[in-house]
Parts: C-alpha cells; structure tokens; sequence
C-alpha cells in the first residue's frame, strides 16, 4: 500500500545515508524501523488486555444492581 508521510529533512537524510550504508532501499529502513517500534509497543490491535478489563469489571462507584433490579427500571 502506498503512503505518503512527511519527515523532517534530518531524519529524511540520516535514512538514506543508512539505507546506502547498508546497501539497502529507504523502504526497507523505514519498514525495519516501524517493525523494531511496533516489536516493543505494548498489545494494541491484540484482544486480551480489553478482554481482560472487561472481566475485571469497571468500579463506577455504588452497589451493582442485580438482573432483576435492572429490569424493574424499565
């Protein structure tokens, strides 16, 4: 999928000069570079963390009302 980012011109230039050191493409570099980033981001597309919130429940302050108290407001 094509993309189009706007980088500063420093990192821009550091980029090539390291894909040419490395005898590599600009794609390649950015690509290792969003890889070794997203690697040691915590979980975000993942579904256990909001699995887990949820099971845990929200404390929203107050009692919790039953199924039938739920019910009965209707």
């Amino acid at each position: 999928m094509k993309t189009t980012i706007d980088l500063p011109e420093e990192i821009l230039y550091r980029a090539k000069v390291l894909a040419a050191q490395q005898r590599s493409t600009l794609k390649d570099v950015i690509l290792a570079g969003l890889d070794h980033v997203l690697g040691n981001a915590p979980e975000i597309l993942g579904q256990e963390a909001p699995l887990s919130r949820l099971r845990s429940g929200f404390h929203l302050g107050g009692k919790p009302l039953s199924r039938n108290e739920i019910h009965a407001r209707r």
